[in-house]
């Protein structure tokens, strides 16, 4: 079965290493960016790239091309507003840090019917089409909401998209995704900020600073634009694990002033640290897409960490029996 082709709208790191990883899997892939000498330079590259949003996607809709929303959050309304107006019809995901929000720009635009919200797992802190890397995603998580209005037929394409740029996929909800990700990404970005202060306040902590440093202030390099808009906008899942966090380092605090040890905090983070170490990934194999229960069951199976390493197969709409997808 021939896959259709894929439009990335916003080739900067992610959707820049979307193209790439698309193009090298053998896909016919094309895209927008609205900076021309991104565009030129993606051309110069090899690719098909264009600034001109209405040309990419009226060829997404005469192709019937899966969309992949490349751009950071505020942009987002003017992109889903183009779709609407140029192709409606085409099945839409994204790459963004956030689900939930993302889902509410889709359908107050109407268009939830052929969305399924993505995020893969992976970046650097630089930005850009030269940042890009066709192997960004290899053996990287790409996580794929599972919500209740997801088509089979749309959600077994952004399977087999994230697949082919060599990530595995982690089905979930998309609130569950959100609250996921404000403990493993958007607190992270905020804590290395802080750090990245702190120590920029003291005179000789840069001249001391080696590797505890550099890789706990990594992705405070990110554009400061990128790390607002992907913590603003999950707010409402950050706030309670910004407390909590707040309240862990309190605690540490009143141990210090008391001459106290500080067990509590170093022995429970180790032991954290410890099971991230060692936990297990199974593959999910036994689901087929579009069978009774298939999203309620993949997002059972993506909180137990579980995983998608190869395309399930999904109901042949024409019996009803598992189809394997190529």
């Amino acid at each position: 079965m021939t896959k259709a082709p894929v439009c990335v709208v916003g080739l900067g790191l992610i959707g820049g290493s979307v193209m790439r990883a698309a193009a090298a899997a053998g896909r016919e892939v094309f895209g927008y960016n609205r900076s021309v000498e991104a565009v030129a330079a993606a051309s110069a590259d090899g690719y098909d790239a264009t600034d001109d949003i209405d040309a990419a996607l009226a060829r997404a809709s005469d192709s019937k091309a899966l969309i992949v929303l490349a751009v950071p959050m505020p942009a987002l309304p003017q992109m889903l507003g183009h779709v609407t107006e140029t192709a409606p019809e085409c099945p839409l995901t994204d790459v963004t840090s956030v689900k939930s929000a993302v889902l509410q720009e889709v359908q107050s635009f109407g268009l939830l019917d052929r969305f399924v919200g993505g995020h893969p797992m992976a970046g650097t802190a630089h930005s850009g089409w030269a940042a890009g890397d066709a192997r960004m995603f290899v053996d990287a998580p790409w996580v794929i909401s599972v919500d209740d209005h997801v088509r089979p037929d749309v959600w077994a394409q952004v399977m087999e998209l994230a697949l082919d740029c060599g990530a595995f996929v982690v089905p979930a909800r998309s609130d569950e995704h959100d609250a996921a990700a404000a403990t493993i990404s958007h607190l992270p970005h905020l804590l290395a900020e802080a750090l990245a202060v702190t120590a920029g306040e003291v005179p000789l902590a840069f001249a001391l600073a080696a590797g505890s440093f550099r890789d706990g202030t990594r992705v405070a390099a990110t554009a400061p634009d990128l790390v607002r808009a992907m913590c603003e906008a999950n707010a409402e899942q950050l706030v309670p694990v910004l407390d909590r966090t707040l309240e862990l380092l309190s605690h540490a605090r009143d141990a210090l002033v008391a001459k106290n040890p500080l067990s509590d905090l170093v022995d429970a983070g180790h032991a954290a640290r410890v099971r991230y170490d060692s936990f297990g990934r199974p593959e999910i194999v036994t689901i087929a897409i579009g069978e009774e229960r298939w999203r309620e069951e993949l997002a059972a199976a993506g909180r137990a960490g579980a995983v998608i390493r190869f395309a399930l197969p999904t109901l042949d709409s024409r019996g009803g029996s598992p189809r394997r997808r190529r």
